[in-house]
């Protein structure tokens, strides 16, 4: 089985990491083909950047389409582009929100998704509603730039623990869901302090992907995520514009 892990920003050592958490958790038989976007920004925190990043990660799904792939994974907490990879692609799609709020709901009643910055905690908040878990979940954003996950000395790690910690006294939560990909390194070291499940969505998603493969299933092509209609693209956009099928 092949998954392709793309990182839709354009910071190598995150997919590095992404890929690395990836592996971790895969069946033997699987491989990570771990793929950064080549253009859009270096870190996505909110609306604007998440809309720039789409069509880097569009453009890594059709150029890694003639090697082939089983799977794909969006590689972002904030699920950015899966809409438009599903439309696109012929194999599933999974995104890290997604495939971790349902691995959480296997897990526990109540739980809280820790993210960075308050901009990402209203997105995902909104994603978690979408997902159903509206209900179950609250999102906290710890304050924490992208970036400064990569930096040992921002204090990113005790500010993280810190809304952690806040979570489990004043949400009740049961469980912890890391709220950005860049976190997927801690997840096994926080569970084991606080001896509660911490769901990293890598490896959720990859899990995920794994299972609706080796099920024989794939995105649905009748309505909302039929395959784009050939029409002209205009501009920089030109290259995207869907072609007639055959």
């Amino acid at each position: 089985m092949h998954l392709l892990l793309i990182n839709p920003n354009t910071t190598v050592s995150m997919t590095q990491k992404a890929a690395a958490a990836a592996r971790t958790v895969a069946a033997s038989g699987t491989e990570i083909i771990a793929a950064t976007s080549r253009m859009g920004p270096a870190s996505i925190e909110g609306h604007y950047d998440g809309a720039l990043a789409i069509p880097g990660l569009l453009a890594e799904l059709r150029e890694r389409r003639a090697s082939g792939y089983d799977a794909a994974i969006v590689a972002c907490f904030d699920d950015t582009g899966l809409e438009a990879a599903r439309s696109f692609s012929d194999v599933p799609v999974v995104g890290l929100c997604e495939s971790a709020v349902a691995t959480a709901g296997f897990l526990a009643q109540r739980f809280t998704v820790v993210t960075t910055l308050e901009r990402s905690r209203v997105l995902i908040e909104n994603l978690v509603r979408r997902y159903g878990m509206g209900e179950r979940a609250k999102v906290r954003a710890s304050d924490i730039p992208v970036l400064a996950l990569e930096d040992v000395a921002s204090g990113a790690i005790g500010k993280l623990r810190a809304e952690i910690e806040r979570a489990l006294s004043e949400d009740g939560a049961e469980a912890i869901v890391l709220g950005c990909a860049g976190m997927t390194d801690l997840a096994r070291e926080l569970q084991a302090i606080y001896g509660v499940p911490v769901i990293d969505g890598v490896a959720a998603a990859v899990k995920q992907a794994e299972a609706l493969v080796s099920l024989g299933l794939s995105t649905s092509k009748r309505g909302s995520y039929s395959a784009p209609l050939p029409k002209p693209f205009a501009g920089a956009m030109r290259e995207f514009a869907p072609q007639p099928a055959g």
